[in-house]
């Protein structure tokens, strides 16, 4: 178990150095902007979209996806394979690279720690993790409707990131690695919901800022 757990911590480490790169950030000197001296000040895909338009918070939202689909790929479909992993193995590293990924884009070393909130990186994690086309779509649909009826984007990311540990409780609850797996899958939704403190306040307070209002937080 040791050795699984220093690899896992070797993976999370090289998945960190690719949540690093800094996206929304260079999209926004690519247009003459620090995107962090504008509108909420994070990096996110929201907040490019807003303060530079489409075609920057789609390039935004690519370049994060990107940076956590290459590194969880690779784990999945390389290393693991290469190495014989178990399923509940393989699936656990995966995660790591993506826990590594969401700790690196919410706390970037290149960025003095100030980063985004991680809920496109932890969508790709979802995806990459589960490669389960359902579970996917539901997970979609429930984010759509959510925002659809109430435009609140933080609630709809507060909701789809339960979906990591809800994912491990329905297919790994038997697994010997089960308790490392729910830990790990649980921090995945800590994070979002350390970096959504503000959000979660005003939405309790009523005062959440809705879909296409000026001063929407980023995601």
């Amino acid at each position: 178990m040791s050795a699984y757990i220093l690899t896992g911590f070797v993976i999370l480490v090289i998945g960190y150095a690719f949540g690093c790169f800094p996206t929304g950030y260079l999209v926004g000197k690519m247009n003459g902007m620090d995107i962090r001296s504008t509108g909420s000040g994070n990096i996110g895909t929201t907040n490019a979209l807003r303060s530079l338009g489409a075609k920057a918070g789609a390039l935004t939202f690519l370049g994060d996806l990107l940076k956590a689909f290459i590194p969880m790929l690779v784990v999945k479909f390389v290393y693991c394979v290469r190495m014989g992993c178990s399923q509940d193995l393989t699936y656990m590293f995966t995660l790591c690279a993506g826990l590594g990924v969401v700790l690196g884009h919410n706390f970037p070393v290149t960025l003095k720690f100030r980063g985004g909130k991680g809920i496109a990186v932890s969508a790709a994690v979802i995806v990459v993790s589960t490669l389960d086309p359902l579970f996917i779509a539901v997970g979609l649909a429930i984010f759509v409707v959510v925002v659809a009826v109430t435009r609140y984007v933080s609630l709809g990311s507060l909701i789809v990131v339960w979906y990591i540990p809800v994912f491990s409780v329905i297919h790994y609850r038997d697994s010997n690695y089960f308790p490392l797996l729910l830990t790990i899958s649980l921090l995945f939704t800590g994070l979002a919901y350390i970096k959504h403190k503000a959000n979660i306040i005003r939405l309790l307070q009523g005062t959440e800022n809705k879909l296409g209002a000026k001063r929407e937080e980023d995601r």
